[in-house]
Parts: C-alpha cells; structure tokens; sequence
C-alpha cells in the first residue's frame, strides 16, 4: 500500500486488444494518470492492433515510466493462456506494482489470477466483454462461470457505466470487493464543435466493423428507406473483421451507389462525411463514439442499448430501439427530415457531455477508486 494517501502510485494497464474503444480509455487513462505524477505501464495483446497499434503505443511511451510490453493474449479460452498468464504475472511481480488494472475479461481474468497481496491491489473494468453474451448460451454460460469463479479475487471493481455494473450484479453476482461506476470521459480539445465536409452522405457510421456493432443493420435500413423511395446515402468510417461481410450484403441489396467505405480514419473526420451520425450497436456499454460525437455537438441518432441512455440522459428522441431494422429508419428518416431539432438536440446534448463526461473527471473518478480500494483494506 503507499506510504500516504497522496504517494505516487506504480500502476499496470492490461489489455487483451489494442484497438477500440478499451485502448482509447487506457490511452487516456494512462496519460491523466502519468501527468498527475503516478508511474504508469500498459501490457496489451501482440496479435492484434497492427502499425495502428504501433503507432498509438510509440506515441505514449515517452510517458510510461513502467513501459510497453506486448504478449500473445488469444481472444478465445486457448490451451496457452496458462503460460501467458504465468509471463504475465512474472512481469507484475517484477514492477513492484501497486494497482494492476485489467481491462476486459481476458485481461482481467490474467489480473485476478494473482494471489491476494498486501502491497497491491486487483482492479476490474469489464467493459461489456463477457457480459455481451446471454446467460442462456452455451459461451454465456461458461463466461459467467468464470466471471464467478474470479468475482471474490477482485478488490475493486470500476464499472464505466450503470449499465455495466447493473448486468454484471444480475448475471454474475454481487461482488464482495468494492465497486464504483466512473463514466468514460474525453479531452477539452474534443469539444470543438464538429461540422459536415462538402461531400457529406445523408448519414455516417465511424467504429469498428464487428457484429455487436451493428453496421449490417444499418446498411439494411439504408436499403429498407431507399426502397420506400427515399434516396438516402451512407458512408461507412472504420475496419474490421466484418469488413467482407458488410461488402457482399451491399452487393445482395443492390445498394452499392448509395453507400462508400472510406476505410479507418480519426473519428472527427469521420464524423465530417455524414449530416447526421448513426450508432446501430446490438450491444454496448459506454461507446467512446458516442460521447466523441456528443461532444463535437455532431447531430446524432442511437440505439437505446446498454449505456448509450446514460450518455442521452433526457434526450431521448435521439435513441431508436435496438436490433430494429424499422425503427432505426424511421429514426433516420426523422432526423433527416427536421434538421433543425436534430442539430438543436446535438447542441443540448454537447453541454451534458461537457459537465459529466470529460477526461479530468475520469480519471480522478479512478484514481479515487484506487484509494478507496487501499482504504478498505
């Protein structure tokens, strides 16, 4: 434990994937943490995240006085996570951590592994990870037992929405460590208002190319609206392993006039290419999107799935319901139609983000966790 309340602390960041909204929150996390004095690293994944990855990790080095390290973390349950998890441990015991802080269910599961310690504590933030799967699956299943059996193995549990922690609390259990719920947050320079390029589509989608994200979905709404005889165009920002899969149902729906790929790019000029944002997800818990975009007042509709209503708080003509072809255009064709309250509720909708969802408010919401987690010991 530190020596006072206000001792520098030596802190690890654990991640399976350096790529989304996770690594966004650890990069951001990391960097409020190290300018507030506190010696801090990141370990994430080497199979994943390319020069993308590269880049971000060179980039925030110089900043990390505990450094970089990347290991083979496999998404799935693999025969060699035992001996990952044995590399991984070896390293935290070598820094002479005071917080080791995993980051989705890979991580986290590496995290707790490690024995109860009187100098360091174990901290947990899911972000959705095994939670998107349903209890009455057969991963579900399995997920949830594993999720069980590491509950009590955990000091601190820090949740990034209400979302979050209610599902974990219902599906898993009521953990016996402290929990706390701290909302992502972004930079004041994000707060810059956004505005559409000359060559704008109708609407625009900027993440990654996965199926919980739903951007299959929103192509299919595209096709619905155009059928009904409103021409509406689409840009898709973003990469992933759907990538194909997007391409040959724009192909099947004959809507390859009306939709570009413009391939992974910074979220702010993604969000330029299009009047009006749409976020399809299937399930999410506090996507950094969604509050990039609120932020830069970008006008914005959103399905009404996990802690996407958090961020809306009463602005809630601006979600649709999720996983609803119909109602995601409808959402869509309403938007497009009055402009007027569109960009009015992304004004409205700007403000909130700026008071309950700003960087210095996360990661102090953090490191107050932390200390929080000492004291209960």
């Amino acid at each position: 434990m530190p020596d006072t309340p206000d001792s520098p602390l030596r802190i690890l960041h654990a991640a399976r994937a350096p790529v989304g909204g996770i690594f966004r929150h650890i990069l951001d996390l990391a960097v409020g943490q190290a300018d507030r004095g506190h010696s801090v690293g990141i370990l994430a994944d080497s199979l994943t995240g390319g020069e993308r990855a590269e880049a971000a990790l060179k980039e925030i080095a110089p900043k990390l006085k505990l450094g970089v390290y990347r290991l083979a973390i496999r998404r799935e349950p693999h025969p060699i996570d035992s001996l990952t998890s044995l590399h991984f441990l070896r390293l935290a015991r070598s820094l002479k951590l005071d917080v080791l802080h995993g980051h989705g269910a890979k991580a986290g599961a590496f995290v707790r592994m490690r024995r109860k310690s009187k100098k360091t504590i174990r901290v947990y933030t899911p972000h959705g990870g095994s939670l998107h799967y349903p209890p009455g699956t057969l991963k579900g299943n399995v997920y949830a037992r594993m999720e069980r059996a590491l509950m009590n193995r955990t000091d601190l549990f820090l949740f990034e929405s209400g979302f979050a922690r209610d599902t974990y609390q219902r599906v898993i259990g009521k953990p016996a460590g402290l929990v706390r719920c701290v909302f992502n947050g972004v930079t004041a320079s994000e707060f810059d208002p956004g505005s559409p390029a000359e060559d704008a589509t109708d609407i625009v989608y900027v993440g990654e190319f996965r199926e919980i994200k739903g951007a299959d979905l929103l192509i299919q709404a595209v096709a619905r609206l155009r059928a009904d005889g409103k021409p509406v165009t689409l840009t898709l920002a973003g990469d992933g392993e759907e990538t194909e899969n997007l391409k040959a149902l724009i192909a099947k729906l004959n809507v390859g006039d009306a939709v570009r790929f413009i391939g992974h790019v910074k979220a702010r000029y993604g969000f330029s290419k299009g009047k009006v944002l749409v976020v399809p997800s299937r399930g999410d818990s506090m996507p950094y999107v969604v509050i990039e975009a609120a932020a830069a007042g970008i006008p914005m509709v959103a399905a009404n799935v996990g802690g996407i209503p958090e961020i809306f708080g009463p602005y809630t003509d601006g979600l649709f319901v999720a996983n609803s072809i119909g109602a995601m255009a409808d959402a869509i064709e309403t938007a497009l139609t009055d402009m007027d309250k569109t960009r009015e509720r992304a004004r409205e909708l700007r403000e909130r983000v700026f008071v309950h969802f700003s960087q210095k408010a996360m990661v102090e919401g953090v490191l107050h966790g932390y200390r929080d987690a000492f004291n209960a010991r």
